[in-house]
């Protein structure tokens, strides 16, 4: 049978508590990188059609918006300031949706 010296339980946890905090606290850092990359490549790839689809022309303050957002997004997350660059992202993405709509409906209008 095993003995515990019940002077190194207390020890024990507590070293188990600090590796299980630094764990998670590592763990969050990395999921705000994950987060921010989702979010920038979906801002990536709206941001690309609306070019594809002259949004530059037909919804220039839309476009430039997205664009502008998208660019202060990544400078934020080369700073590991991810949760601000998340919310960049997500404004460029919103931001490019709408020039893609309004491209498209010009588009539309001019018999394209």
């Amino acid at each position: 049978m095993r003995s515990f010296h019940k002077s190194h339980e207390p020890a024990q946890w507590a070293l188990t508590r600090a590796l299980a905090v630094a764990g998670l606290a590592l763990s969050a850092v990395g999921c705000g990188n994950a987060i921010y990359a989702v979010q920038v490549n979906a801002a990536s790839s709206k941001v690309e059609e609306a070019h594809a689809l002259g949004a530059e022309q037909y919804a220039p303050y839309e476009y430039y918006y997205a664009k502008e957002h998208l660019e202060k997004a990544q400078s934020e997350a080369a700073e590991a300031d991810y949760s601000d660059a998340v919310d960049l992202a997500e404004a460029s993405e919103e931001y490019a949706d709408k020039a893609i709509r309004l491209a498209r409906e010009a588009h539309r209008g001019a018999g394209r």
